[in-house]
């Protein structure tokens, strides 16, 4: 059973500190809604096509364009206030955000800052150890992305590309929940499998589909529980917020780093400065990048070419309706129907695909024994060919519940169900008919077994005065006759046989 609580022990003391501190960390995830079009025009969201190939006129800001809303996005920002157990607000509103900066043609964002589309939600976070942390989600609202400036491409000039203008962002709030690195990379880490499993945003970091703004404070023992019973803020430290992180990673090291720099600053006499910080990796080091604007800073306002946006109660229950199976419900499912451990459930349960895969192999078999077939052989094989993921398996669900099939009834063992894996993950075929062509079946001819125990019983008289005085070394003769019948002899019969020859 998981401890379920919103304490968790004190945060370790940072090395050369004079005090003891503690970390408080909230983030603002942005995550890009799964769509083939933008949030306010038609212009397609692929990835990786040529610079400037996917913009409509809306979206370069064009005089006298006007957006329109996607549906298609809005849903999927229901869906995952939905996944996340969050308040569905049927009333919300655009706001105008605005900044100049190359990349944004209309020089403001659209976005939601008074009237978001979802509220307040939560999310499971296990933390590895039996224990369970709630982070609280403060809202979800949904706006468009900017563009991209581009920097290395020459020495004297930068380059815009507006592909990315207008994508549909939903950036997901979190409270100052999170109190240390390693909950951070478990929070984002668990957010993205959620996401994921709804099917609301691929998570993919590399890309640029997910992106985490750390906000990182300082405070001493005692005072987070103070913001928890009053939701004051003024207990906690200054915080600074860390910008762009897509490394799991570069963000646990990025919050050591700030928070070693904040700490030495406060005891140092000075005063954090609230501010906006971008994180170097090489030089593990956090630098300024901006002061931290305030709302008013970016003068806010309803965006007039957009009316508020209300949805129906009934539209959100029938998106609710047809919710996937999220993934705590299923490594539950798979712990009760399976009879698995945590650990492999959480295994089977890390990525959608998987799941499936699993369930596919599971299927009519033992779960326990799909189980390990799946974790230890096929995960691990795949793991040593390149890091392959579950999606570019060369043994699918059938071939793999196929080897299991014919452990199952005897034909092959343990051992030769290995060799026949391997067999199949480099050349495929059907299990069944590649260990017929191949006389791979095992040996369940006890006559044939007994003969090959008494040759080598026969050949090895020493041997046998020993394992007479100690039955333990009755393995060796087992051993022998396996290798003697290129190990296809079935085990149980060679280790009955070789008792009784002995006499044990």
């Amino acid at each position: 059973m998981l401890d379920l609580t919103y304490d968790t022990p004190k945060v370790k003391t940072i090395a050369g500190a004079k005090h003891d501190w503690e970390l408080v960390i909230g983030m603002e995830v942005h995550a890009q809604v799964s769509s083939n079009a933008k949030l306010f025009s038609g212009a397609s969201t692929q990835f990786g096509a040529e610079p400037n190939s996917n913009v409509a006129f809306v979206d370069a800001a064009m005089p006298g364009m006007l957006p329109v809303i996607n549906e298609y996005c809005v849903e999927q920002a229901v869906r995952t206030g939905l996944g996340l157990k969050a308040e569905i607000n049927l009333r919300s509103a655009f706001d105008r955000k605005n900044y100049f900066y190359p990349d944004l043609p209309q020089g403001y964002q659209i976005s939601q800052l008074y009237h978001p589309i979802v509220g307040e939600g939560e999310v499971l976070v296990e933390m590895g150890d039996g224990t369970a942390r709630l982070v609280r989600v403060e809202r979800i609202h949904m706006e468009q992305d900017a563009g991209k400036s581009i920097h290395d491409m020459d020495p004297n000039m930068s380059f815009v590309d507006l592909n990315r203008t207008g994508v549909c962002l939903m950036e997901i709030v979190s409270r100052p929940d999170i109190r240390g690195p390693e909950e951070a990379a478990a929070y984002l880490t668990k957010l993205r499998q959620i996401l994921r499993y709804l099917g609301t945003c691929d998570g993919n970091m590399q890309n640029g589909s997910m992106r985490a703004d750390v906000n990182v404070s300082i405070c001493r023992p005692g005072d987070y529980e103070k913001y928890q019973d009053t939701q004051d803020f003024s207990h906690l430290g200054t915080r600074c917020e860390i910008k762009n992180m897509n490394s799991m990673r570069f963000i646990q090291q990025a919050i050591e780093v700030e928070a070693r720099r904040q700490i030495a600053i406060v005891e140092g006499g000075g005063k954090v400065d609230q501010e906006t910080r971008l994180f170097d990796p090489d030089k593990q080091e956090t630098r300024s990048m901006r002061s931290k604007e305030e709302a008013h800073d970016y003068r806010y306002f309803p965006d007039p070419d957009l009316l508020p946006l209300e949805i129906e109660q009934a539209w959100v229950d029938d998106i609710a309706a047809h919710l996937p199976e999220l993934p705590d419900a299923k490594k539950s499912r798979f712990i009760n129907e399976f009879g698995l451990t945590d650990y492999d459930a959480s295994v089977l349960t890390a990525e959608v695909a998987s799941a499936a895969y699993f369930e596919d192999v599971a299927a009519g078999r033992d779960g326990k024994t799909a189980a390990n077939w799946v974790i230890n052989e096929l995960f691990g094989r795949l793991k040593r060919d390149d890091d392959k993921g579950i999606t570019a398996s060369p043994v699918s669900p059938a071939q793999l519940g196929g080897i299991i099939d014919l452990i199952t009834t005897g034909d092959i063992s343990g051992k030769i169900a290995k060799d026949l894996f391997e067999i199949i993950y480099t050349e495929g075929g059907d299990p069944a008919a590649v260990v017929e062509a191949r006389g791979m079946k095992q040996v369940t001819d006890t006559g044939a077994i007994e003969t090959a125990v008494d040759e080598v019983i026969a050949a090895n008289p020493a041997q046998v005065e020993k394992a007479k005085a100690n039955p333990k070394l009755a393995g060796w003769f087992v051993g022998q006759v396996m290798k003697a019948t290129g190990g296809k002899a079935n085990p149980k019969a060679v280790n009955e046989i070789v008792a009784a020859k002995l006499g044990l």
